[in-house]
């Protein structure tokens, strides 16, 4: 008899740096899991800003938006930056927030949605791109030629994602995404799903990442949770 897959669902948002972070933990955590080949993971939908407009690039500094929005000092502000940076580097990841370009990312998840019927594999490709792209290339993620361009490199073909931005082709499946998120009660990202039953909060260490994927392969039991670091509307 062949064995069922282990189902990984993680909501999650392009411009959210924790949600980079835990990709990375969950990828770390794979490489060790003995089931490894069998796990599959699905991203879904998640805007931390579904009000954003297309673009928030006002000359300001990201350390001076972060600081308003959060009523701390532009100084407060630019630790956490730092603080942030320096976690992000230390799970192998570039964050240049100083070229960081802030946007709506509902169009780039109708891209994750287009690349999702291409295959997992294709969509796990794609979010690694629009992820980079944005927090290390400074790219504009609400911009429809670099969504394209970003897909592209992916492996998707861009003149059809581009074709495809030009409708209304996935809305409602990231409406879908977000009303489920809503329905499971989940207000910060990256939010894990395993095996449609255990439940992991936020950018965990690759350890408890490992220690989920196990107890959810060899369980499937009751529902339990962990929390860690996330990113919700009130902030990282």
């Amino acid at each position: 008899m062949a064995t069922s897959a282990l189902t990984v669902d993680v909501w999650s948002d392009i411009a959210c740096p924790w949600c980079y972070v835990g990709k990375r933990r969950l990828e770390a955590a794979l490489k060790r899991f003995a089931h490894a080949g069998s796990v599959e993971v699905t991203w879904h939908s998640f805007e931390l800003d579904p009000a954003a407009p297309p673009s928030r690039n006002d000359g300001t500094t990201q350390a001076e938006r972060l600081a308003k929005k959060y009523g701390m000092s532009v100084q407060q502000a630019q630790a956490r930056i730092q603080q942030l940076t320096n976690v992000a580097k230390g799970d192998g990841l570039t964050m240049a927030f100083d070229r960081v370009q802030s946007a709506n990312t509902f169009d780039a998840h109708r891209v994750l949605h287009m690349a999702e019927s291409k295959g997992l594999r294709v969509q796990d490709a794609v979010k690694e791109r629009l992820m980079r792209g944005y927090f290390t290339e400074g790219a504009l993620v609400s911009d429809h030629a670099v969504l394209a361009r970003l897909a592209g490199e992916a492996g998707l073909d861009g003149a059809e994602v581009a074709d495809m931005l030009a409708s209304d082709a996935y809305a409602a499946d990231v409406r879908a995404d977000e009303e489920q998120a809503r329905t499971l009660g989940i207000h910060g990202v990256p939010f894990f799903v395993m095996g449609q039953r255990y439940a992991l909060s936020g950018a965990q260490p690759a350890d408890v990442v490992l220690r989920a994927l196990n107890e959810a392969w060899a369980a499937r039991g009751e529902a339990s949770a962990a929390e860690g670091a996330v990113c919700g509307p009130d902030g990282c």
